[in-house]
């Protein structure tokens, strides 16, 4: 077969925690993107985190250098190699992020009703009665009695390596907080989140900026993941910008709702990003706790009709250390499946974590057995009520063909596409089979040399629940013939079967376009 059909295929026989039985070419519909970092940066790793069921890879540049992040891009690219399985990457940026900024690293013990100065003075050392950070605004933007949250890159507000801050007075730049809980910072970098208050920090720094023109054009990602989106304006000019840097024009731009100011713009936000991420973490902080799940619902729900990838995070948060998630936490990662959610967001988990690979394989079983008690003729229905009539052309044949698939039971759908636009759809409709999304390669030209698409096209879709690709011969035009595509199609279905996803006498469903129309029809294999 082509070396361009690249599929995810059979898990690695982990002999400590993968059944045989459970084997199949994906562990479940369900995404998972996994942050690569200290512990999970070599191509050993890289590789176990693939075969486990990561299918993007998270690169979060609100800590390290880009030479650090570029080793590890490179020992994915070999990991990928050797296991044959195709791997998205996200670049995640700083945005408007607030840090403590410990430059000797030293260990800083905060005892609870104590005092502590944060202080824009970059010039003091970090001690438990001055923290330095890196923006000369809070003192204006915060008043007494605000809250103010410290901690790692692991945030839960009850560990003791996180603190809880009450602001008791601002003095000049300077604010001095009581310290509501006693608490251990060690590390170089805190995390600073201010609680409902605006932060005058532009949504996509200088630095960022850099960062995406530099790293991110010389690796072509595939997604921005846009830190601390408030309003759509920042996504329209994050486009804007990536629209200046030629191969990064078709990069998708994901939201990341972080704080109640994103939460309040979020179906203007939705309306211009790509996808959303609902990044639960600072959420938890900044919105009472017992409305966290009705913004989740809500918020999945939206996403969900407007045929948009949502990502949540912040699941399973104790297998950082914990080989085994809390019952609670397992029931989240269920309930995310029930929910809507396109993908499983894995950050100090798999980034610090002392088993990233288990990880990402325990958030893979549990979402595989959520997805078994999904409800999707209700979904079904609710989608199309939701999208209405008379429906676009492609919206029908998308609706029309998981509406065939479920009739006759098929084993798969199978769509041909160049943009991947028609494979998303019908993954909006939540079929309980997988789709196949032939990605047809497009020839394109700059004047001075020709190219194809295609590769980013078919890696997009590593991020949308239940949508796997496969990248087609170049050499098959996007507008083809009936007889080129059943050529197409066979390579498709023998891969397929060598896979163990298609057998004999099952039924497929296959979509695609055929000169000006679309068609959907039901093959039965033969022996």
């Amino acid at each position: 077969m082509p070396t361009g059909h690249l599929l995810l295929e059979e898990p690695i026989r982990m002999a400590s925690i993968l059944e045989p039985s459970k084997a199949s070419f994906f562990s479940a519909m369900t995404k998972i993107v996994g942050t690569l970092g200290p512990k999970s940066r070599s191509v050993e790793v890289i590789s176990g985190c693939l075969q486990a069921g990561m299918s993007v890879a998270r690169f979060d540049f609100s800590w390290c250098d880009p030479d650090y992040h570029q080793e590890t891009l490179e020992n994915l690219k070999t990991a990928v190699k050797d296991t044959k399985k195709l791997c998205a990457v996200m670049l995640d940026t700083i945005g408007a992020e607030m840090q403590v900024v410990n430059k000797s690293e030293t260990t800083i013990t905060l005892q609870e009703d104590g005092e502590v100065v944060l202080t824009p003075d970059q010039g003091h050392e970090a001690t438990p009665e001055i923290l330095p950070i890196n923006f000369d605004g809070l003192a204006q933007s915060v008043k007494k009695g605000d809250t103010i949250f410290i901690g790692q890159y692991l945030f839960t507000g009850s560990e003791t390596t996180s603190v809880w801050l009450e602001v008791s007075d601002v003095k000049g730049n300077d604010v001095v907080c009581t310290i509501k809980n006693s608490a251990t910072l060690s590390g170089s970098l805190f995390t600073l989140h201010a609680s409902q208050v605006h932060i005058d920090l532009p949504t996509l720094t200088e630095k960022d900026k850099e960062v995406i023109s530099t790293w991110g054009v010389k690796n072509k990602i595939d997604f921005l993941s846009l830190s601390y989106t408030r309003h759509a304006e920042d996504v329209r000019e994050a486009r804007k910008f990536l629209s200046t840097l030629g191969d990064l024009s078709q990069t998708q731009i994901f939201a990341k709702i972080e704080n109640v100011e994103g939460l309040t713009h979020f179906d203007e936000i939705l309306e211009e990003a790509d996808g959303i991420i609902l990044s639960r973490g600072n959420l938890g902080i900044d919105l009472p706790p017992e409305n966290v799940f009705l913004f989740q619902k809500s918020a999945l729900h939206k996403c969900n009709m407007a045929g948009k990838p949502a990502v949540l995070t912040r699941v399973v948060d104790s297998m950082t250390d914990n080989l085994r998630p809390t019952r609670a936490e397992a029931t989240d990662v269920a309930n995310a499946v029930l929910d809507g959610s396109d993908a499983i967001l894995l950050g100090a988990e798999t980034l610090r974590g002392l088993y990233p690979v288990e990880t990402i394989y325990t958030v893979g079983r549990i979402c595989s057995e959520a997805e078994k008690v999904f409800n999707q003729e209700h979904y079904f229905k609710k989608t199309v009520k939701f999208v209405g009539e008379p429906m676009s052309h492609m919206e029908s044949i998308a609706s029309s063909a998981v509406r065939a698939a479920v009739k006759v039971k098929a084993s798969i759908i199978i769509c041909f596409t160049s943009s991947g636009r028609a494979a998303r759809l019908i993954a909006k409709y939540r079929p309980t089979m997988p789709v196949l999304s032939v990605v047809i390669p497009r020839l394109k030209t700059n004047q001075l040399k020709w190219s194809f698409t295609g590769a980013s096209e078919a890696k997009q879709s590593l991020i949308v629940r239940g949508l796997f690709p496969m990248l087609a011969d170049p050499r098959h035009p996007a507008e083809s013939t009936s007889a080129t595509h059943d050529s197409i199609l066979k390579i498709a279905l023998d891969h397929g079967k060598a896979l163990g996803i298609i057998k004999s006498h099952d039924r497929v469903v296959v979509c695609q376009k055929l000169g000006d129309s679309a068609v959907v029809k039901i093959i039965e294999l033969e022996d």
